[in-house]
């Protein structure tokens, strides 16, 4: 028990003292962890390893919540970028090291698993990175992500292809080329599994039942599991129960022989339309930081200083090269694939490591005698050295990019430093009309847009206004959203704008939300966001032309006002019915329900305007309204 906590007081003392004095020296937390590392290496000693199996959990961790933040339809949005950007660059760098270690003298078999191993990139250190420089959103950053994404899904059929590599006799390849025969020591940690011992076609179906089981259960469980757990209402329950979601998910996937991580970030993606999704951030956000800091400080700790200096050149120049070849296939990408300015050096820069599934798939090729031990040690320090190098390279990025002149998507966002009643996020035709009115009326709005030159025409109108994306959580608090009384959503973008509304709702029951939409199925997927007022941008002009339209065909303005009224309730009324029936994953013209409806509301529609034009004529008869045709032009 002593021990434990001795050990604990000398991590959490390590990150407590270099984290933030390398944050202030501008280094980054994720440097000052690997420094901490190094500097409590002899204090931990062995424990590093075990420690490192814990701290795993913060990568695993972090996939999940970054899958919370994706729902399935983006994430096929970005199957251009997975597969075209993503398969590249393994492919390529998996080629390039192949061939780097074949002319050292490798066997092949060995170099191309060497190549796999290298072709990853640190997805727990380029993220976290990412996420605190707030380069997430820039087209730098989601290309990275892609890139990152499709690496961790690599890391399955990676273990499944180094068995079929492993050498005939023990053999321990040297970096040299030289080769030490001898026996090579059975692993003795047998952990469990769901697939050993079965054929084939029997891992394939329990893999795949896994994967299957833990859909079903993010979409039919989750929802009356979280209704159990809100009857206790104790706070903890709900940080007890998104850690064994995370855990049990994790487990199951170890069991089938699939990533862990990789798991954790599907479920996060089925989990991402849940309305308790800001609920698991908020709960899983702590053990995330910790998790992912004593990931890093064990990476630090586990370097072998010793095999350094034995042999300084030959593994710092190995470092360097792997770093060079994975930089100059990420740069010719970037220009392949269109990626200019700040956006193609964080893309180069920031993926040119080594990653920490390389730990992995270098500890599993010990097992399957595809690497050799002394081997293994070298790539090892190699991989750990290239971790460390990589918030230097992001320092680098920061000096390029000052250099750099980039437009919108690049520009700084603003510091909001005001807060309003009324947000507005969107201000193109739109939101500026609306923002006029209430501001005209006496009311204070913020502003809020992710278009530069918008933001920058307003202000030469002298309209105040911020430059920054109105999804992201921390622009939105930063304008109020904790104490606005109305978020009027003019966003262009359509998922965005559901996004939006679904994250205001869930911090703000009680926020009134007035969302603009572009169709009817916009309409429904903002209603069931949360929206309280929906405004389709062409309805209301079009009833106003139609209004113009019955005018001049003969009927009073009275009359045809009250058509255009009844059309408007009715209008309401049948998309509030049809949205009960709306399923967003059938679409329209294949769901029977919603066409029987709409053709039922249609033929209601006719008796309703007949009645109420009938209504019209009596009561304008009685008032004495002529009929006579209309020919000005309304303004």
């Amino acid at each position: 028990m002593e021990q434990t906590l001795l050990l604990a007081t000398i991590l959490l003392g390590a990150a407590v003292i270099a984290v933030p004095l390398a944050a202030r020296l501008g280094l980054g937390s994720v440097l000052g962890y690997l420094l901490a590392g190094v500097a409590i290496a002899p204090l931990i000693g062995a424990e590093a390893a075990e420690l490192q199996h814990v701290a795993e959990f913060g990568v695993v961790m972090m996939l999940f919540l970054i899958g919370l933040e994706l729902e399935p339809r983006a994430l096929w949005g970005m199957r251009h970028r997975l597969i075209g950007l993503g398969g590249l660059q393994i492919g390529l760098t998996t080629l390039l090291i192949t061939a780097l270690f074949m002319g050292m003298g490798q066997p092949w078999q060995t170099a191309l698993a060497i190549g796999m191993i290298f072709a990853l990139s640190s997805t727990a250190i380029v993220l976290q990175t990412l996420s605190e420089k707030g380069l997430m959103q820039t087209s730098g950053g989601r290309n990275t992500f892609s890139v990152l994404l499709t690496q961790d899904i690599a890391v399955i059929p990676m273990l499944a292809i180094l068995p079929l590599l492993a050498l005939r006799a023990p053999v321990r390849v040297q970096l040299d080329g030289s080769m030490a025969r001898g026996p090579i020591e059975e692993p003795t940690d047998h952990s469990m599994s769901l697939v050993d011992g079965l054929p084939g076609w029997g891992v394939t179906l329990v893999t795949i039942g896994a994967v299957v089981a833990v859909i079903l259960i993010g979409v039919f469980l989750t929802k009356p599991i979280f209704r159990y757990i809100h009857q206790a209402r104790l706070r903890e329950m709900y940080t007890a129960l998104a850690l064994l979601i995370v855990v049990s998910i994790a487990t199951l996937m170890g069991l089938v022989g699939l990533s862990a991580a990789l798991g954790t970030f599907l479920a996060g993606v089925v989990l991402a339309n849940s309305e308790f999704r800001h609920e698991l951030e908020s709960d899983l956000a702590p053990f995330k930081g910790l998790l992912l800091g004593l990931f890093f400080i064990t990476v630090g700790a586990g370097i072998d200083f010793g095999v350094l200096f034995a042999k300084p050149a030959r593994i710092i120049g190995l470092t360097l090269a792997v770093m060079v070849i994975k930089g100059c296939v990420l740069y010719f990408l970037a220009r392949v694939f269109n990626i200019k300015g700040r956006a193609r050096w964080l893309f180069t820069l920031g993926l040119a490591q080594a990653g920490e599934f390389g730990f992995v798939l270098i500890a599993f090729s010990l097992q399957q005698n595809v690497l050799g031990p002394i081997l293994g040690a070298d790539l090892l320090l190699v991989v750990a050295l290239s971790m460390m190098i990589t918030p230097l390279l992001f320092i680098v990025y920061d000096v390029v990019s000052r250099r750099i002149k980039v437009e919108d998507a690049e520009h700084p966002e603003d510091e909001i430093d005001e807060k309003g009643t009324v947000i507005i996020a969107g201000i193109g035709r739109f939101g500026q009309v609306v923002n006029r009115l209430v501001q005209s009326s006496g009311f204070s709005t913020v502003v809020l847009d992710n278009n530069l030159k918008t933001v920058q025409l307003m202000r030469t109108f002298g309209f105040k206004g911020f430059f920054g994306d109105p999804t992201r959580p921390d622009i939105l608090h930063a304008a109020g959203l904790d104490d606005a009384s109305v978020l009027v959503v003019a966003l262009d973008n359509k998922d965005a704008a559901v996004t939006l509304v679904k994250y205001a709702r869930g911090h703000r029951p009680d926020l009134h939300i007035i969302a603009r939409a572009r169709d009817s199925v916009h309409v429904y997927e903002l209603y069931a966001a949360g929206a309280n007022d929906i405004v389709r941008e062409l309805f209301d002009s079009s009833l106003r032309a139609g209004r113009y339209v019955l005018e001049n065909l003969g009927l009073s303005e009275y009359e045809a006002s009250e058509a255009e009224m009844s059309y408007y309730h009715h209008d309401r009324a049948t998309l509030r019915d049809l949205a009960k029936v709306w399923d967003p994953n059938v679409p329209i013209a294949k769901n029977k329900a919603y066409i029987e409806r709409a053709k039922a509301a249609d033929r209601d529609l006719e008796s309703a305007l007949t009645e109420t034009l009938d209504e019209a004529e009596r009561e304008a008869t009685r008032r004495g309204d002529t009929l006579k045709p209309k020919t000005a032009v309304k303004p």
